[in-house]
């Protein structure tokens, strides 16, 4: 899957898009971002350029757009792990783990739960 950079703002975006599990028009997520205090052009921005990146799909049904997207959440997720991994661990995931270990402390759950992971992945 292609890397598909999208901003901080065009994510949140993304989030109401992919709660909506169906195509939703641009005032359906003005109403959910209106917190943001974001103007209808503002929003139309966002939306345009998520289409450009080939993030979203626009069909037009009457006056109105309906948006889906074309990446599920889960591939943007992984997307982005690749290339953060790809960028600052030289593509080495023993790296990023040793970095995000060293970080965090871990509880025994968590080291329970990474254990049953990766015994899973190794049977």
């Amino acid at each position: 899957m292609k890397h598909i950079s999208i901003g901080e703002a065009e994510l949140e975006i993304m989030k109401v898009i992919w709660k909506a599990k169906e195509p939703i028009t641009s005032l359906e997520i003005g109403r959910a971002v209106e917190n943001k205090g974001w103007k209808k052009t503002t929003i139309a921005t966002f939306l345009a350029r998520l289409v450009e990146k080939g993030a979203l799909s626009a069909q037009k049904q009457g006056k109105l757009y309906y948006y889906s997207p074309m990446i599920t959440e889960g591939e943007y997720k992984k997307s982005q792990t690749r290339n953060l991994i790809k960028t600052l661990y030289n593509g080495s995931l023993k790296d990023f783990a040793v970095a995000l270990f060293e970080e965090e402390s871990l509880s025994d759950q968590d080291i329970k739960e990474l254990r049953a992971i990766f015994d899973d992945m190794e049977g």
